[in-house]
């Protein structure tokens, strides 16, 4: 929200300089962002008075003028139209530097010498546009500081409000808070409408069928309107809070919506159909938006509608059908109170975002609603001329009524550490708005809570009202107190904490994602149309389109967090998340919600240097740390499979990791078509474990046996084996048959070429024979290592090289 020093003087009587008033603020919960004084740093542009303006002699679109500068007299070559001898400018001295960085030099221009220069609007930051040099009133004091002189300096403050301050989206509610701080009376002059003319009942008429959405809706009429541009100050007021002018019309209800809080709409009355306002649902339709966008409207969408179709989107945006356009002369005028939830839903789902559903999405008052109309009406009378119906139409059929919220003396004064009384809590409700109706008991006060205040819902809320108001540095400071109660870890806990150390132990950094993507991530990963994780949990008011669906997989995320790494040319990554995963169950109300842990690498293992070799992650990097995962679950009996299944990876360089028989995840690298949809040009490693499953799979042990002090025995072979078969499967046929003296097997050694069929391979294997007990003789390794040898040739068709 932005607000304007000389705007709140309008509405409260203090005497806080800029600086004091941004601090008192900030204390007092409106965190001041930024502050900027309008005319910082042209204390030089001063006011002159022409006293000649002449044609220069070698430039046909230029003059040369002789001003009165205060002190002494300039010449000034320029270039505008609109000056003439005796008027008073904005004179821009020599080393004056204007906005944009522009500073103004002596200098000559076709011969003739320029000691300053004459300002507009838009030179000095004013406007955003100018046709000419700005012309003064000729009261003004000749040499003194523009901005001085004509009252233009101002201070602009950028507050940050949290979203449950919607009363503080206008000047008023800011102004609300200064008083209160002060301790002056806000003033808020009641507009006075001149109505003339028929009844507005003759006119028009408002029908609400969607009550619950629309609860009250009020219009005026103002006939003969002239549609032009605003007044100066008008557009002034509206620039220096960020506002663009558009026309006068407009322009008033951007106005009044800034200084009240309220948003208002104004329609070209002959473009209303049937001459009548109807407030409701109009169903799935089509409708053009003033920015000329097309939405389609669904059937929770509140719309105004004419006889016959929606001309503006209920509390966000107007239509093309009905807008203000310069040969408007009849205005219908809408003042209205809609549902915040209905607002935001239908503002969130069409991906609009206004001042004006930026404000009903939190919650405008209802009471306003009359008062901001009147005030618009006032207004376009005054500046647009026109005649205002008598009357206006307010359709409200379910009055909606304030508040009451009791607070005790008690629970203040123990929740704040404080030590007021009944008379001071009363004193400090009552300077934000707040109506004491009577006193419940001795220790308590009743409170009306009016309904520019929807966030004030309970006895605490008022409490943290009294904290903000006497001052959150007023709050002493005193040591905690309670009792620490020490809960031991879950074995979910205590296997999550372990797999999170043992990521970060290898050089990985944690990443913790949002729980919600979009639908189409799951086409980015090639996920087929009957894949389960396609079926997900549906947020039911989601921010975004991107952030509508529950996540059933980590990866997507992942891989989002490598491309935004990769566009800040952060190649050498190695990112973790541990979270869970949201599956719907079949007549269940609640989502199933496993906890995975997943990973992803990229670029060089370790960091470029001069002793470093720079290689790339590979799949065996991955792999080890999925067997430091597997180890830290405390996991036995591991296997890894070959696994085709998963489309988001390298069929050829992948696989799925189980213990016995049950499936703990998957590794390997990232498919290329994958990473070309992510738009990655290098290869990515991901892995993605079930951490049930891993669970379910622990031993919750950790194994351990004395080292042998016996020598170890290995026997090297080489067999031919058929090109299909797995190493996985060859070391399950070994492990059939390695009896006790088999301490470890390794495949060491895979070839294809000279000497070796084409549909064959050649691969070694190293066996280590140990015993704990003895030194083995070699009969007895012969013996273990040809049970082996004749295992593999049985059972696979492999032939001993």
């Amino acid at each position: 929200m932005v607000v304007t020093y000389n705007w709140l003087k309008e509405f409260v009587d203090f005497d806080l300089s800029p600086e004091e008033l941004s601090h008192r603020l900030t204390m007092a919960g409106l965190e001041v962002d930024a502050m900027e004084k309008t005319g910082a740093g042209l204390e030089s542009v001063v006011v002159a008075h022409l006293l000649s303006v002449e044609r220069h002699p070698d430039a046909d679109r230029l003059t040369v003028c002789r001003v009165n500068a205060g002190a002494e007299e300039l010449q000034i070559v320029c270039g505008a139209t609109n000056h003439k001898t005796g008027d008073y400018v904005a004179l821009a001295r020599v080393g004056t530097v204007l906005p944009g960085d522009f500073k103004i030099k002596k200098s000559k221009i076709r011969g003739q010498v320029s000691e300053g220069m004459l300002c507009s609007e838009k030179e000095l930051g004013l406007s955003e546009e100018a046709s000419g040099i700005m012309i003064l009133p000729n009261d003004l004091n000749v040499g003194q500081p523009f901005f001085e002189a004509t009252g233009l300096a101002d201070v602009r403050y950028e507050i940050g409000l949290t979203p449950n301050r919607a009363d503080c989206l206008s000047v008023v509610g800011v102004a609300r808070e200064v008083a209160a701080m002060v301790g002056q009376p806000l003033q808020i002059p009641q507009p006075v409408v001149k109505e003339e003319g028929g009844p507005i009942e003759q006119e028009t008429s408002v029908d609400i069928v969607d009550a619950d959405k629309g609860p009250r809706y009020m219009a005026r009429l103002i006939k003969g309107v002239e549609i032009g541009p605003s007044p100066d100050w008008l557009v002034r007021r509206l620039e220096s809070v960020g506002v663009r002018a558009i026309n006068n019309v407009v322009d008033i209800t951007n106005y009044v919506m800034m200084e009240l809080g309220h948003p208002l709409h104004a329609f070209d009355f002959s473009l209303l159909r049937g001459q009548k306002i109807i407030v409701r649902c109009p169903g799935e339709t089509k409708f053009t938006t003033l920015d000329d966008q097309e939405h389609q409207l669904i059937g929770s969408d509140l719309a105004i509608c004419d006889a016959e179709s929606p001309v503006a989107l209920a509390g966000i945006m107007g239509g093309q059908n009905s807008e203000i356009q310069p040969n408007t002369t009849d205005v219908l005028l809408e003042s209205a109170y809609f549902e915040p939830v209905s607002i935001r839903r239908t503002s969130k789902r069409l991906g609009i975002h206004s001042e004006s559903s930026h404000r009903f999405e939190r919650g405008a008052d209802v009471n306003m609603v009359p008062i901001a109309l009147d005030r618009a009406a006032s207004l376009i009378a005054e500046l647009a001329g026109g005649k205002v119906a008598k009357g206006a139409i307010d359709a409200y059929p379910k009055e909606i009524s304030e508040k009451q919220v009791s607070i005790t003396l008690e629970k203040t004064n123990r929740l704040l550490g404080l030590n007021l009384n009944l008379d001071q809590i009363a004193s400090m409700l009552g300077s934000i708005g707040l109506d004491i109706v009577k006193d419940a008991s001795a220790d308590s006060l009743s409170v009306v809570i009016p309904t520019f205040r929807p966030d004030l819902e309970r006895e605490v809320d008022l409490i943290e009202e009294i904290a903000r108001l006497n001052g959150y540095d007023n709050i002493p400071v005193t040591m905690p107190s309670g009792e620490s109660v020490d809960h031991p870890a879950s074995e979910h806990q205590a296997v999550v904490r372990r797999l999170r150390e043992v990521m970060v132990a290898d050089g990985f950094s944690e990443v913790i994602n949002y729980s919600f993507i979009s639908p189409t991530a799951y086409d980015q990963i090639n996920l087929s149309a009957d894949d389960a994780r396609r079926e997900n949990v549906a947020v039911m008011n989601p921010l975004t389109e991107e952030q509508s669906v529950m996540r059933t997989s980590l990866l997507p995320s992942l891989l989002e967090n490598v491309v935004r790494n990769h566009s800040y040319r952060s190649l050498d990554l190695s990112l973790f998340e541990i979270r869970p995963v949201f599956r719907p169950v079949e007549n269940e109300e609640l989502p199933y919600e496993p906890t995975f842990i997943s990973g992803v690498m990229s670029g060089r293992r370790e960091p470029f240097g001069w002793s470093q070799v720079g290689d790339a992650f590979d799949f065996y990097d991955l792999k080890g740390i999925v067997e430091s995962l597997l180890a830290a679950a405390r996991i036995e009996d591991i296997s890894w499979r070959v696994d085709q299944s998963e489309p988001y990876l390298h069929p050829g360089k992948s696989c799925s990791v189980y213990s016995a028989e049950i499936r703990l995840g998957v590794l390997g690298e990232i498919h290329p078509n994958v990473l070309d949809n992510y738009d990655l040009k290098d290869a990515v490693y991901a892995f993605e474990l079930d951490v049930e499953e891993l669970i379910k799979a622990s031993t919750g042990r950790i194994s351990f046996s004395q080292i042998s002090r016996f020598p170890d025995v290995f026997r090297d072979s080489a067999f031919l084996f058929d090109d299909e078969i797995s190493a996985e499967k060859i070391l399950t046929t070994i492990n059939s048959a390695r009896g006790k003296l088999v301490e470890s097997v390794n495949l060491f050694d895979v070839y294809r070429g000279k000497g070796v069929p084409e549909d064959k391979k050649s691969i070694a294997i190293r066996v280590r024979y140990r015993s704990s007990e003895r030194t083995l003789t070699d009969e007895e390794i012969n013996k273990a290592h040809n049970r082996i040898v004749k295992t593999i040739e049985k059972q696979l068709g492999a032939q001993l090289r």
